[in-house]
C-alpha cells in the first residue's frame, strides 16, 4: 500500500487486493488501517511518478486507439473512442484489444464505456467485472442511478454529509430538490451530477508528446462550414509538412482536432501506408472526413498533430527523372484504407504450401512479399471454395477423369477431362476434416461439362494405400 501526507497525518492513497479484503480503504489514515492489519506494509506514494506513468499509458493508447486521450489522476485515463471502432471492425474488438494488451503488461484494469464521461468513470470504479463493461446508448441514467453517491467524484466530506442526510444512492439525489442541497453543499454537487447525466459537457483535453510536429489555428469568429474547415486544414497541413521536412520525416498518421465553442472536442484521424510529405494528398485525406464533424455552435480553434512519423529521404520531383511515372499506388491505398478501414484492404500473395487452399494468403496492400513465388506451370482455378465439398462421381478406375458428377443436387455431364495431378498432404498438419488430413494423397482433374463449365475436382487417395484417403471425390474450384 501507499500513503500520502495530509495535514500532519498519513492517509492511504492506494491498496492492493489483500489489504482491501481486510477492510482497508483509500482515504483511511495509516493508524486506523493498522488496526485492521497490524503487519501492514506502507510505502510513501509518488504522485508525480504515478501521473507520469498515466501520461505514458495515455500517449500509448492515443497512438493505437483514439486521438482523444488524457490522464485521469490518480488511477485512470480517459479515451474518447467516438468514431474509432472502424479501425478494429467493431467497438467490442477495440475494447478487447485494449483490455488484452494492458492486462498483458501486468496492470490490473477495469474498462467502462458510456455516453458520458461521468457515467464511464463511475461504472469503471464501482461495477467490478473481469471484462469491459459497455453501457448501451441512452442507458447512462439508469446505470448510475443504482451506484453509491461516492461514484460522482465528490470530496469525501460532501459524501459523508450526504450520507448523514440519508442519501446513499445517486437515484436519491436525482429526485431530490436542488435548492436546499446546493445551499448546503455548493455547486460542485450538481455539476458532477449533471455531467454524469449528460446535461453539462465534460470535455477531455487531449495530450500528446511535446516533440510531435503540430500546428494550431484559433479564430476570431467561430467557423462551421465544410469549405472553411477545408481551407484551415490546407494551412495546417502546410505548416506540419514544413516541420516534417526539417526533421527528415514523413507523416504516417495525422489527427485533426476541432475545438467547439461549447467545450466539446472532436477529431478526425487519417493514416498513410507509407511516410508522406505530400501536402495535397494529406489534405485531401483529411477533407474526405470533414462530413463526420458536428460543428454545433461553431469551431473556435483547430489543431493538427502528427502522432506517428517515419524517416523519409529527400526525393527529386523534376529534372533527371523521367516525366512518365507509374501509378501512385500508395495514394490509392491511403484513400481506400481511410474510407473503408485498413482491415478491409489487403492483397493476395503466394504462400509456400503443397495444398492449394493454403497456397494463398492475404497481407497488407503495400507489404513486402514473403519470398514465395507463384507456379505458373500448374493450372489453378480463378475461384476456389473455402473448403472442398464432397460430390458423387462416375469414373473409370484407376486414373480416368470423371464422366459425370453430382454437386449440390445438380448433375454435370463431363465432355472433356485432363489429369491427374497428384498432390501429397502436409504431414506436419492435422485436421479432423476428411479432405484435409495429414497423410492424404489428392489426384486433381480439370473437367469441362457439356454446358461449357470448367471445374477442378480431386479424388482422395492413391487407390493402393488406404491411409492415403478413402477414394471419395471433392470439388475444389471453377476456372474462369
Amino acid at each position: 500500500m501507499t500513503a500520502v501526507p495530509d495535514h500532519g497525518r498519513k492517509v492511504i492513497a492506494a491498496v492492493d487486493a489483500e489489504a482491501k479484503a481486510l477492510g482497508v480503504r483509500v482515504g483511511m489514515t495509516v493508524t486506523k488501517a493498522r488496526a485492521f492489519a497490524p503487519e501492514l506494509q506502507v510505502v510513501d506514494a509518488d504522485p508525480e511518478g504515478d501521473l507520469q506513468g498515466l501520461r505514458d499509458l495515455a500517449l500509448w493508447a492515443g497512438r493505437r486507439y483514439s486521438p482523444f486521450v488524457s490522464p485521469d489522476a490518480p488511477d485512470g485515463i480517459w479515451l474518447d473512442i467516438t468514431g474509432c471502432a472502424g479501425l478494429f471492425g467493431t467497438e467490442k474488438a477495440l475494447l478487447k484489444d485494449l483490455h488484452r494488451r494492458v492486462a498483458a503488461s501486468g496492470l490490473a484494469l477495469q474498462i467502462a464505456v458510456a455516453d458520458t464521461a461521468g457515467c464511464a468513470h463511475a461504472v469503471a470504479r464501482h461495477v467490478p467485472a473481469g471484462r469491459p463493461v459497455t453501457i448501451e446508448p441512452g442507458g447512462h441514467r439508469t446505470a448510475i442511478s443504482i451506484l453509491p453517491i461516492s461514484a460522482l467524484r465528490l470530496p469525501g466530506r460532501e459524501v459523508e454529509g450526504l450520507r448523514k442526510l440519508g442519501f446513499e444512492r445517486i437515484e436519491q439525489l436525482i429526485g431530490a430538490p436542488r435548492g436546499p442541497l446546493a445551499k448546503r453543499f455548493g455547486r460542485e454537487l450538481h455539476r458532477r451530477l449533471d455531467q454524469a447525466l449528460g446535461f453539462v459537457p465534460e470535455p477531455i483535453e487531449p495530450i500528446y508528446p511535446e516533440h510531435l510536429p503540430r500546428a494550431r489555428r484559433g479564430f476570431m469568429e467561430p467557423i462551421a462550414t465544410p469549405e472553411a474547415f477545408a481551407q484551415v486544414i490546407g494551412d495546417l497541413v502546410a505548416d506540419v509538412v514544413g516541420q516534417l521536412t526539417c526533421i527528415g520525416k514523413g507523416a504516417r498518421r495525422l489527427d485533426c482536432y476541432f475545438h467547439r465553442v461549447d467545450g466539446h472536442n472532436q477529431a478526425i484521424r487519417i493514416g498513410t501506408a507509407t511516410a508522406s510529405r505530400d501536402a495535397g494528398h494529406l489534405a485531401k485525406l483529411l477533407c474526405a472526413k470533414i462530413e463526420t464533424v458536428e460543428p454545433g455552435l461553431g469551431i473556435e480553434a483547430m489543431t493538427l498533430v502528427t502522432p506517428l512519423a517515419d524517416a523519409l529521404a529527400a526525393q527529386q520531383d523534376e529534372g533527371l527523372e523521367s516525366p512518365r511515372r507509374g501509378p501512385n499506388l500508395a495514394s490509392l491505398v491511403d484513400a481506400l484504407a481511410n474510407r473503408f478501414g485498413p482491415r478491409s484492404l489487403h492483397r493476395a500473395a503466394p504462400h509456400a504450401s503443397s495444398m492449394p487452399e493454403r497456397s494463398i494468403t492475404t497481407m497488407p496492400a503495400l507489404a513486402k512479399d514473403s519470398g514465395a513465388q507463384w507456379d505458373d506451370d500448374l493450372p489453378r482455378p480463378a475461384r476456389m471454395l473455402d473448403r472442398p465439398e464432397p460430390i458423387d462421381v462416375v469414373a473409370l478406375l484407376p486414373d480416368d477423369a470423371p464422366r459425370l458428377f453430382v454437386w449440390r443436387r445438380k448433375r454435370y455431364r463431363v465432355t472433356r477431362g485432363d489429369g491427374p495431378e497428384r498432390l501429397h498432404g502436409e504431414w506436419w498438419r492435422e485436421s479432423g476434416n476428411e479432405a484435409d488430413k495429414a497423410l492424404i494423397v489428392r489426384d486433381y482433374y480439370q473437367v469441362e461439362t457439356e454446358t461449357g463449365g470448367r471445374y477442378w475436382l480431386f479424388r482422395l487417395g492413391d487407390g493402393v494405400n488406404p491411409a492415403t484417403g478413402t477414394m471419395r471425390w471433392f470439388i475444389h474450384g471453377a476456372f474462369a
